[in-house]
């Protein structure tokens, strides 16, 4: 079992950069593929991006290439981040992290996830 507790939200203009991280407790984070989601209101939870480690696998929606950035935060493989760049208006959703089995872009895929964070963009 693990447990993901995200961080880093707020409220940001547009253009503006913002970091999120996902703690984890209970495993290391290695033994998983991590994932990021985000839930605007009235809409369903989408695939951000996502990173295997082990295999080096590596998915990111159209939407945020190149804007995006999921990463390792220390060595021991507890926190990982997402680094958010030239955010815009609809950027604006609950963030949460996820991990599983292999990087897929499909919620069902996660056995594990954390309670989101809220990431507001304003124009």
């Amino acid at each position: 079992q693990v447990q993901l507790v995200e961080s880093g939200g707020g409220l940001v203009q547009a253009g503006a950069s913002l970091r999120l991280h996902c703690a984890a407790s209970g495993r290391t984070l290695r033994d998983y593929a991590l994932a990021w989601f985000r839930q605007a209101p009235g809409k369903e939870r989408e695939f951000v991006t996502g990173i295997d480690w082990r295999g080096g696998s590596e998915k990111t929606t159209d939407s945020v290439k190149g804007r995006f950035t999921i990463s390792r935060v220390n060595a021991k493989d507890t926190t990982v981040s997402l680094q958010m760049s030239s955010l815009k208006p609809e950027d604006t959703a609950v963030y949460y992290c996820a991990a599983g089995k292999k990087v897929v872009d499909t919620k069902g895929g996660y056995d594990y996830w954390g309670q989101g964070t809220q990431v507001t963009v304003s124009s």
